[in-house]
């Protein structure tokens, strides 16, 4: 089974076995050419001497104007539903990983929520994904948690605004351009544009006050998301990847404690959370797996 996962600036690509296995990975970075990526990156981990070449392929923003050349570019090569139908969205794939073989495991309805360069968001109701009309459920990134209107709410969202990582980075510069001292810019040489998400959260763990503010900033935000889509879909599980898993000794504990602070004490007492296992692999192994059952 073979899945592609479309990023910005890179193509990820694995295949697995029945199980979920990964039996090959191949990164290929964009270079601005993201279709090209998406060849190679698919084409390397196809097997030797295999004919299967069917292929599950997502993406954070499916409807970006640049998938369109990835989907003509592979689809002489490839099958898949992604030449009639789309790609997927990452957050819908990642879910279904997650309640598969990662965290959630064994159960039967997970909300997936993720932060990074993108928000995702993803559900799984009694086993199987939850697509919407458009396909479009899980678009977590266009929740609306401010009233005030910005432009780049309507260009990216304003979840996505605020707490993924352009979001983030941009919270500190206005932070530090308004006054604030912070050792992130000392880091960098003073070049705003050398500013990474990277760079705040390592700031916060060795306590820069500024970095911490807005670590602290960003877990009310995805409190508030997470609340949200706890609230519409009734898990028996929320599994938190990106940031809030590979930075969950900087958000976790807060985002418990905002997510506890905005839902009914009995859906939260019910509700089970976990930081995602699978990494930066879950949407491609769950491009994979959402193939091989349209292929049954």
């Amino acid at each position: 089974m073979l899945g592609l996962e479309l990023e910005d600036a890179r193509a990820i690509a694995v295949r697995i076995d029945d199980r979920g296995g990964v039996e090959a990975r191949t990164v290929v970075a964009a270079d601005g050419d993201l279709a090209s990526a998406a060849e190679r990156a698919a084409a390397g981990v196809m097997a030797a001497g295999r004919d299967a070449r069917e292929l599950g392929v997502v993406a954070a923003a499916p409807d970006a104007p640049a998938i369109a050349a990835v989907i003509a570019a592979l689809a002489p090569r490839f099958g898949g539903t992604f030449a009639q139908h789309g790609v997927m969205p990452s957050g819908t794939a990642a879910a279904v990983a997650e309640a598969w073989i990662g965290a959630a495991r064994g159960m039967h309805d997970v909300v997936f929520f993720a932060c990074a360069d993108h928000t995702i968001g993803g559900l799984v109701r009694a086993g199987a994904p939850v697509t919407g009309v458009r396909g479009h459920a899980g678009a977590v990134a266009w929740l609306a948690l401010n009233p005030v209107e910005r432009e780049d709410y309507r260009k990216v969202g304003c979840l996505e605004a605020e707490v993924a990582a352009a979001g983030i980075v941009r919270r500190l510069v206005w932070r530090i351009k308004a006054g604030d001292r912070s050792r992130v810019l000392d880091a960098v040489n003073g070049d705003y544009a050398a500013i990474t998400v990277q760079h705040v959260l390592d700031a916060a763990r060795q306590r820069d006050g500024v970095s911490i503010s807005v670590i602290r900033d960003t877990a009310k935000y995805l409190g508030m998301a997470a609340a949200n889509l706890v609230v519409v879909a009734d898990p028996e599980m929320l599994v938190l990847g990106g940031i809030m898993a590979s930075a969950s000794d900087l958000l976790l504990d807060a985002l418990r404690a905002e997510i506890a602070r905005r839902l009914p004490k009995p859906t939260f007492d019910a509700l089970k959370i976990e930081t995602a296992t699978l990494g930066d692999e879950a949407a491609a192994i769950g491009a994979a797996r959402l193939v091989s059952a349209a292929l049954r």
